[in-house]
């Protein structure tokens, strides 16, 4: 099956990337691993991507394309796969049609991990980090015994600059923007599934496995 996942920062993408990818054997193809793989063995496009990259500039368009045509033509895809992080415009998911149709292919759902951004607030804000050994907290989810204090080695806990809830309201407001006219766009060819991220991470699996069950394997 050839899907395509998205979902706002926060929403739990990452999670259930791995399930999908573990319970129906097709390959996670995200953009970073894209052309870090197409860096690394050296292809044209590759080298070209990292020219950009190098200058701390977008790559275009036309190269990103490129090397999802490289990586959708590799024969672990031959069973389908999971698109992450694109497309991620509408020019973009164009362009992965006609690919596909070239490829004798098409998308069958567009997985959209849909939750409040009150509640992304809450999980992205929550986060706290122990200075001195790394450990990972979060106020709601996984909160330390002591409020400030690192259970494993009593360190200080801190915010990362990130995390703060001016910097991840922007962060969410720039998602919303750009990711709006990619699901209106998946709405209207009838690709799009909207899956309540907002309940326990194995509900929203079973949410996703109910629908992928019509999916021939």
């Amino acid at each position: 099956m050839n899907l395509v996942l998205m979902g706002l920062p926060g929403a739990g993408k990452g999670t259930q990337a791995e399930r999908i990818v573990e319970n129906y054997e097709i390959p996670h193809i995200s953009t970073g691993d894209m052309f870090r793989a197409a860096i690394k063995e050296g292809t044209q496009l590759g080298l070209k991507a990292k020219s950009y990259m190098d200058k701390g500039e977008l790559v275009p368009d036309e190269v990103t394309i490129g090397i999802v045509r490289e990586r959708l033509s590799k024969a672990d895809c031959q069973n389908g796969f999971l698109l992450d992080g694109f497309p991620r415009t509408v020019a973009q998911a164009e362009a992965l049609e006609q690919m596909l149709e070239e490829l004798d292919r098409k998308i069958d759902y567009v997985i959209n991990i849909d939750v409040d951004q009150s509640i992304l607030m809450e999980r992205l804000t929550g986060r706290r980090i122990c200075k001195d050994c790394g450990a990972t907290y979060h106020l709601v989810f996984n909160p330390p015994a002591k409020e400030g204090v690192c259970d494993k080695c009593g360190g200080e806990l801190y915010q990362r600059a990130d995390d703060n809830s001016e910097t991840v309201a922007n962060r969410l407001e720039v998602n919303v923007k750009q990711s709006k006219p990619l699901l209106d766009f998946y709405e209207t060819k009838g690709y799009l599934r909207n899956i309540n991220g907002d309940q326990d991470i194995n509900d929203v699996f079973e949410d996703i496995r109910a629908l992928l069950g019509g999916v021939s394997e």
